[in-house]
């Protein structure tokens, strides 16, 4: 989701590995019958209370990750939201925070590098739209 040349970022909840507070993109799973678009509105408007109009898809990212002894592959669809309407009062309890932050500071700010690698390609869709 972004509004101008900031993103809307997250600090969720739950806690990274090694116990550390997270900075991330708003994501989530599809629930029964949605498809990726549908959930992704839905998940966006559910951790951050703001909605916005999709604009294109950025992308996937997938990467490992250990549950309970588990090594699990995940796939991450990210989609580019223009920011129209809501509260960041109204997110979920999944969310400690949510705040905007310049894209060009996201770019270096977010936990996963993948959540950078979007951001960055948020930033040049933007630009090219200039």
């Amino acid at each position: 989701m972004v509004r101008g040349r900031d993103v809307v970022v997250i600090v969720p909840t739950r806690r990274g590995a090694g116990g550390e507070v997270l900075l991330c993109l708003p994501k989530g799973h599809p629930e029964e019958g949605e498809t990726l678009e549908q959930a992704a509105t839905r998940e966006v408007r559910e951790e951050t209370g703001v909605s916005g109009e999709l604009v294109e898809s950025l992308g996937d990212v997938r990467y490992w990750y250990q549950r309970k002894g588990r090594r699990i592959l995940k796939s991450v669809t990210f989609f580019l939201f223009d920011y129209k309407v809501g509260d960041f009062a109204d997110h979920d309890h999944e969310v400690e925070q949510v705040r905007w932050m310049a894209l060009d500071e996201a770019l270096t700010a977010l936990s996963h590098p993948g959540e950078r690698e979007m951001v960055g390609r948020a930033l040049t869709r933007i630009d090219l739209d200039r």
